[in-house]
């Protein structure tokens, strides 16, 4: 009797545990930008890694969420000309979390792989820094750069903020506990401080009272390289038409491998698969 009553309250939890993967990534991640002359490339693009999990609603709806370390730079000297000549720089640590729907193009009940299509909402924290010509890190937020929060009509910005994850990919089911694939995402964001370049240079001895000669020096660096000395405000620092973004390709990996071990324990049947990788009918 007691074996019939642990079955019992276990097949619930099995069926949902037939549902539930953990899920990880690993990829190279990149930046988009003004201290980035191309919209897409891997010229500057660093490592990514990230841990989550995935729960399957339906044949073709999954949940998904995934917790992401990563570092994103640019540098003007790996631009265009004109590029060079303003001579800025950046990197940033960034972290993100993310929470969404996957929606798988064909059933994994009746196909090995599927290409797929996601998107979410989001939650990052980037602090962009630079170094000085002493080699010293200089975080640029509290610099205002540009004047923000000291000219008028140029905000200060948030170094946490929300995103919408986009992107596609595709997974291919090793067995019924294994999934590997590969996927695409970028980041929309609501800001065009990622790299702290967004609109024009700002008085320079505005800046210089309120922040100081770091500022200024970091403000504006054609200097350095013999492109003159420090422009008249409003003069065009960046590109504030166009938000800034990230995006990565990673390898994905998703793992069901508790569940054989949670049936045995149980005493639960095992599943007879017959080339099928969804949720098939057990046998007795």
């Amino acid at each position: 009797m007691r074996i019939i009553t642990t079955l019992l309250c276990c097949l619930p939890l099995a069926a949902a545990a037939q549902n539930f993967h953990f899920a990880a990534r690993l990829g190279v991640a990149n930046y988009q930008g003004d201290l980035q002359a191309k919209n897409i490339t891997l010229k500057q693009a660093k490592f990514m890694g990230s841990l989550g999990a995935m729960y399957d609603l339906s044949e073709h709806f999954t949940a998904r969420t995934y917790f992401t370390l990563t570092s994103l730079q640019g540098d003007d000297k790996k631009g265009t000309t004109a590029m060079k000549a303003r001579n800025l720089n950046f990197q940033t640590k960034l972290w993100d979390i993310e929470l969404g729907a996957q929606y798988n193009i064909l059933s994994l009940n009746n196909s090995w792989w599927t290409p797929y299509i996601f998107a979410g909402i989001g939650l990052y924290h980037f602090n962009p820094y630079t170094r000085t010509t002493e080699g010293e890190k200089a975080f640029l937020q509290p610099l205002a750069t540009e004047g923000q929060g000291i000219e008028s009509g140029k905000k200060g910005y948030k170094l946490t903020q929300l995103n919408i994850p986009l992107g596609i990919g595709g997974t291919y089911a090793i067995s019924e506990d294994v999934r590997v694939g590969l996927e695409f995402g970028y980041r929309k964001l609501f800001t065009d401080y990622l790299d702290d370049v967004s609109t024009t240079y700002t008085d320079q001895a505005t800046l210089l009272a309120a922040k100081g000669q770091t500022a200024v020096d970091l403000a504006y660096r054609g200097d350095e390289v013999g492109a003159g000395g420090y422009p008249a405000a409003k003069t065009t620092r960046g590109g504030s038409n166009v938000k800034d973004g990230y995006y990565y390709m990673a390898l994905t990996v998703t793992v069901r491998s508790f569940i054989d071990q949670y049936k045995r324990i149980a005493g639960l049947p095992a599943y007879n698969r017959d080339k099928k990788v969804g949720c098939p009918a057990t046998r007795f």
